[in-house]
């Protein structure tokens, strides 16, 4: 599969964040955030592709956006993070990447999936 994915687990809970709104930008030429799309996490908590049908993954900067305060009060938790960005690479040649985030209401990581 091309393109570039996500999911998230509640590490404190042990299961998947469903529900969380997620949103893809990518750095235009002129140095400006696009947004390409906004979804929300499945029951799993996946995002199984953030690219919307028609749009290549290109090389350039992206940035992947949680909105993680509505999850937090879903869930009677006081989060410090109102939101989670992560901003990568993708170089030339690149087919997929798979953007996972750890979250805690105190905390979060994130590495590169497969």
């Amino acid at each position: 599969m091309s393109g570039i994915s996500t999911h998230i687990l509640d590490t404190t809970a042990g299961r998947p964040a469903a529900g969380v709104g997620v949103a893809l930008l990518r750095l235009d030429d002129g140095g400006a955030w696009q947004t390409l799309a906004t979804k929300e996490t499945d029951s799993d908590g996946r995002c199984r592709q953030m690219l919307p049908d028609g749009v290549a993954l290109l090389a350039g900067e992206y940035r992947v956006r949680f909105e993680t305060a509505a999850y937090y009060e879903a869930h009677a938790l006081t989060g410090l993070y109102p939101f989670v960005e992560i901003t990568f690479t993708v170089r030339e040649g690149e087919e997929h990447l798979h953007i996972p985030l750890l979250l805690t209401a105190n905390g979060y990581t994130t590495y590169r999936g497969s």
